[in-house]
């Protein structure tokens, strides 16, 4: 793409606000034992302390992402209050270049979406150049007069905040300006990252992160997404244009371990996994999360057309197969973090644009991912890889979260089928299933803040409201059909088959999101949790799990996306053990501690229930904010049931006893609707109850006490919820 700015012009418009001088030290064991907080209301700056108490008790990561939000909100707090923040934070073993999938970051704030605390993780380089920068967590606070971007000068131990009002808004060009202004030659440019949202953030709530990295070998600037519950949207209401950091002296001890040694011993481990393993088992560094595709298409997981069905003949037009055709090849480093061996950051370059303002441009988009090939493509009838791509694009520089912006349109397609919607009130748009030229019009109607655009940017659970007041529209059908939960849109499954995996879902804490808890293979393909007991046992130890990798700074899918070759053997073959036992190793030979598998669990067990209490001080941490859409439970229509009807009608014989021939469509799915109904409530039991909750879905203080979650505040907002 050809630049078309003058990098000395915008400069010459900045105007310093403050400037602030720290000294430089080095991490110790993971930690730099500091935090950085700026308010940009009166452009204050300061560091603050980390007490052991908290490393203890939070770890990192999203522990003290969550638990400087804590300190720095109240019960009344919105997501547009001065107070809110956004917090970015890493964790102890975040940043180290020997194991794999170790450049994650987590975002915290109170979402537009949810308002509660959502975290998002995301890979790039800002996090992991942040950290060895001098700091293990930043939070934002207040709201700018005027555009700003905060500069982090690593090397220097400087920070800046300066109006900068000639910049651009959207992230693909905003990240190649912060790069060419703050890098001082081709070098240079890998040492720099920004953190930026888009349009779409500044007018909707389903607002978007880009974090960027510049990509050697592409010569490209290169942007991941913290997703999900609007940060973007916070982002751009404090008038923050960019957060950007310059750090050139990392090296394989950046994060001064423990014991080197054995941290590169587990890093060789893995990387000889991918290397011999990756190209029979899920293919990553050729395709990336883009082979979920077709594998959820096989086993009937494919959201299709809101969710109501899970497979489509013409499913493979957007298979892996068909975007690894778009994807350059030939690179070992398609990594979203130095020294990531899994490789499965897929990139499509030269993309021509077709629509919007940057029509006929060539880009570089990032992915698709699983997640926007499902919620973009096959949920709304668009079985189009070039659509995908488009869609991909522009979602990801407007600032706008792909799963969201997919389950939203979902739901609004439903609703045009279903007579609620028509061109009067979408001011001409038609929102038939495929349509993506009118799906790329609400996209960009999003970004200028016009039109239906307005109205749909605010998620499923404002546009229910909406469609009620304004259009008269049947609430509990929208109810059932509109997949959000706590206010979130779901992330892209058909769980109708998972009883464990409807409560992955609804149990999760920002909302439906399957980073906490992917349930399905293990209990609808595989059945190795047959009972409610095991389901609950699942749905704490994946949570936990799955938490402690945020606590860290790691992404999840060297877990579990490679496997030991004699995995399968194993005793819980689900957990992949020997992978666990790699992570314990990894944080011992980072910190120094000596953990055992039991205690990494802990660690999770007291920042989730920490994050339950926060939901609950909140108001919405009780079992009526994890009740979730019949959609994601089971057939809603006649449509529905009668596609799958030699399924349901087995049901309705051998786990209900009735015979189905003797009843109709109608019927069938009322009788299917109250049985499944009433096994997940049996499972929130089941699951409150390992979890140490009350039936109402609140820690008791017995158990908190218990974990070491038992801090004064903790215990006071529990005590009112008893």
């Amino acid at each position: 793409m050809a630049k078309n700015y003058d990098i000395n012009q915008l400069k010459s418009k900045h105007k310093l606000l403050k400037e602030f001088k720290y000294t430089l030290k080095p991490v110790e064991r993971g930690y730099n034992n500091r935090t950085l907080y700026i308010n940009l209301s009166n452009n204050e700056i300061k560091e603050k302390p980390v007490s052991d108490e908290m490393k203890k008790k939070f770890i990192g990561g999203k522990g003290f992402a969550l638990k400087l939000l804590w300190d720095a909100v109240n019960e009344n707090t919105k997501w547009d209050s001065p107070e809110n923040e956004i917090n970015i934070a890493v964790g102890p073993i975040g940043g180290n270049t020997s194991y794999a999938g170790s450049g994650k970051s987590i975002v915290t704030s109170i979402s537009p979406l949810t308002n509660i605390p959502i975290d998002s993780n995301v890979g790039g380089f800002f996090g992991p150049y942040f950290k060895f920068s001098g700091f293990d967590a930043i939070e934002i606070q207040g709201k700018a007069k005027n555009e700003v971007i905060i500069h982090i000068d690593g090397d220097k131990g400087i920070i800046q905040i300066f109006e900068a009002p000639e910049e651009a808004i959207n992230s693909h060009i905003l990240a190649e300006q912060m790069i060419d202004m703050f890098a001082e030659n081709e070098k240079d440019k890998i040492h720099i990252s920004s953190v930026s949202a888009g349009k779409g953030s500044d007018h909707s709530h389903i607002g978007c992160l880009n974090f960027s990295f510049y990509d050697v070998k592409k010569k490209a600037v290169r942007v991941k997404q913290a997703g999900r519950g609007g940060t973007g949207t916070v982002f751009r209401d404090k008038k923050l244009k960019a957060l950007v950091v310059k750090y050139s002296s990392l090296n394989a001890n950046s994060n001064n371990v423990f014991d080197l040694s054995k941290l590169k011993q587990a890093g060789l481990k893995i990387r000889k996994e991918l290397n011999e393993l990756d190209d029979q088992q899920c293919k990553m560094r050729k395709v990336g999360t883009s082979h979920l595709a077709e594998l959820m298409n096989e086993y009937d997981l494919l959201p299709t057309m809101n969710y109501k069905f899970g497979s489509h003949k013409h499913a493979s037009n957007i298979s892996s197969d068909e975007f690894y055709k778009y994807y350059t090849h030939g690179y070992a480093t398609d990594g979203c973090w130095i020294g990531c061996a899994m490789a499965c950051c897929k990139a499509v370059e030269n993309f021509k644009l077709k629509t919007g303002p940057y029509k006929n441009d060539k880009v570089i988009v990032d992915g698709p991912e699983y997640e926007t090939i499902g919620g973009c493509g096959s949920n709304l009838g668009i079985f189009d890889a070039e659509a995908v791509l488009e869609i991909n694009f522009y979602c990801d520089t407007y600032g706008v979260d792909t799963i969201s912006f997919g389950t939203m349109t979902a739901f609004i397609m439903e609703c045009w089928e279903n007579g609620i919607l028509d061109k009067d009130k979408t001011g001409g748009l038609e929102f038939t299933w495929g349509n993506s030229k009118d799906v790329f019009e609400l996209l960009h109607q999003i970004a200028r803040g016009e039109g239906f655009g307005l109205i749909a940017g605010k998620g499923i659970r404002k546009m229910k409201d909406h469609f009620e007041k304004n259009f008269g529209a049947n609430r509990k059908f929208m109810d059932d059909i509109g997949m959000e939960a706590k206010g979130l849109e779901y992330s892209e499954y058909v769980t109708k088959e998972s009883l464990a995996m409807q409560g992955g879902y609804g149990l999760a804490l920002k909302g439906p999101q399957h980073d906490e808890a992917w349930l399905i293979f293990m209990d609808m393909v595989n059945n190795q949790i047959p009972t409610f007991e095991d389901k609950a046992e699942a749905l704490h130890y994946f949570p936990m799990f799955r938490t402690w990798f945020s606590l860290q700074g790691l992404c999840k899918l060297p877990w579990n996306d490679v496997e030991p070759a004699n995995n399968a053997e194993t005793d819980e073959p689900a957990k992949v053990p020997e992978h666990v036992q790699n992570y314990v190793d990894i944080f011992n030979a980072v910190t120094g501690e000596n953990i055992d598998k039991e205690e990494l669990i802990l660690q999770s067990e007291r920042v989730y229930n920490f994050q339950r209490v926060f939901n609950i001080r909140m108001g919405y941490g009780d079992r009526n904010h994890d009740k979730i859409p019949y959609r994601s439970v089971g057939p809603v229509t006649v449509e529905e049931y009668e596609s799958r009807q030699e399924r349901y009608d087995k049901q309705l014989k051998e786990k209900i006893g009735i015979d189905p021939k003797y009843k109709n469509t109608t019927e069938k799915v009322k009788i299917l609707r109250e049985f499944r109904g009433q096994q997940y409530e049996l499972l929130t039991d089941a699951a409150y109850k390992k979890k140490g909750w009350t039936k109402n879905g609140t820690p008791t203080i017995e158990y908190l006490k218990k974990i070491g979650m038992d801090l004064h505040e903790v215990i006071e907002v529990v005590k009112k919820h008893i």
